[in-house]
């Protein structure tokens, strides 16, 4: 009778236990493949369609250029009353993109986030053929902007590949 206990016990934690590996622990951009990745231990989870920049092509240096960055930060606040639908922040400018900038006497700009769509577009707006109009955020459709505000945590890794 104790073994049955035992093994029932120890059935009902390992079956309740959460898939290890699940969980999304940093994300990828790659803007050459207009593509976004959930990663989780480096494995990819999730695959997103994504809408850059209005001027993709290298990283971004200066307020209004267009250029959505590139390298390693930071997602790390989320927004739910932006202008549009939901918003989670990246970390640019870093320390290295503020210096450039204060060299050259430019504002690096800021602000940059993954969003879903404008808020306030109707339904044929929100579905209509996405091509490249952002001054440098990562764009997702509202129904995957929901899925991934679900699924990643504030202080994820993002990496922004060219």
């Amino acid at each position: 009778m104790r073994i049955m206990h035992v093994f029932l016990f120890i059935f009902c934690c390992v079956w309740s236990a959460p898939a290890q590996g699940s969980e999304i622990d940093s994300v990828l951009v790659n803007k050459s493949e207009e593509k976004m990745y959930l990663l989780s231990q480096g494995e990819k989870v999730k695959e997103y369609s994504i809408v850059l920049g209005w001027n993709p092509k290298g990283h971004k240096r200066e307020q209004g250029d267009g250029r959505t960055p590139e390298g390693k930060y930071l997602l790390d606040y989320k927004k739910d009353d932006s202008s549009f639908y939901k918003a989670i922040h990246i970390s640019y400018p870093n320390a290295e993109d503020r210096a450039w900038a204060r060299e050259r006497g430019v504002d690096p700009g800021g602000l940059i986030m993954i969003h879903g769509r404008k808020n306030g577009l109707n339904k044929a707006q929100r579905e209509a053929k996405r091509f490249d109009w952002t001054n440098g955020c990562i764009e997702v459709t509202n129904k995957e902007m929901d899925e991934i505000w679900d699924l990643v945590e504030v202080g994820t890794p993002i990496e922004i590949k060219p």
